[in-house]
């Protein structure tokens, strides 16, 4: 079983978008796929979550399983405190995964790598876990991209690559170069452009998207110009 954290580099990357193009692609070469989400922030109970976007774009051939859910946009150790609900913990998402049963499990966070989980201070980090990092597209990742890889190397963490998860149709200077520097910076392969909107295609579509827009070593056929 291959199991990966997919983080971003911040909120509003794409993380979710990313996640659902890997499992579309493992669920379609055959692969029995299980994507996690430890914790669900800013969502009421019973209402559509990341996990149903994961669904819906890649027509429910993939397992969700959702750990904790608070009500507030919050950091979840700050949802669970305001909230009065349990927190999450590091050995509550082990347990979760000795009980999976599939090919590729993919353990989608929260907002960035060090978002707290609880008042202990853990974070996704502390799971052994490779990492594929989800980036924003303009200025300012070169610095959340490199912070994101220099705390994941101090941790021995293995940093499987950046995908960019919302490229624009007509990218500017600085997106452009980044897609050069971002590699530089995490000394991590660039392994994936998505396009921005991905979102919103339907399952066929956003399979053919995400075979065009991810490195080979995610599924896709996508190469760096």
């Amino acid at each position: 079983m291959r199991t990966m954290i997919v983080t971003g580099t911040g909120t509003g990357v794409g993380k979710t978008v990313v996640t659902a193009a890997v499992a579309a692609l493992a669920a379609a070469a055959g692969e029995r796929v299980v994507v996690v989400k430890p914790a669900q922030t800013g969502i009421e109970p019973g209402a559509p979550g990341d996990l149903a976007d994961v669904g819906r774009l890649t027509g429910d051939r993939v397992t969700t399983l959702e750990l904790a859910r608070y009500p507030e946009p919050l950091a979840p150790a700050t949802a669970a405190r305001r909230s009065g609900l349990p927190p999450l913990h590091v050995a509550d998402i082990e347990k979760a995964l000795t009980d999976v049963t599939a090919d590729l499990v993919l353990v989608e966070g929260a907002g960035g790598l060090l978002v707290r989980l609880n008042d202990d201070g853990e974070t996704l980090a502390d799971l052994d876990l490779p990492v594929l990092l989800v980036a924003s597209a303009g200025l300012g990742v070169l610095n959340s991209a490199a912070l994101t890889a220099e705390a994941l190397d101090r941790r021995g963490r293995d940093l499987v690559g950046t995908v960019v998860g919302a490229y624009p149709e007509q990218p500017d200077l600085a997106e452009r170069t980044n897609l050069d520097d971002v590699p530089v910076v995490t000394g991590a392969p660039l392994l994936g452009v998505l396009p921005a909107g991905l979102g919103d295609a339907d399952p066929a579509s956003f399979e053919t998207a995400a075979r065009c827009g991810l490195h080979h070593v995610l599924g896709g056929r996508w190469s760096q110009p």
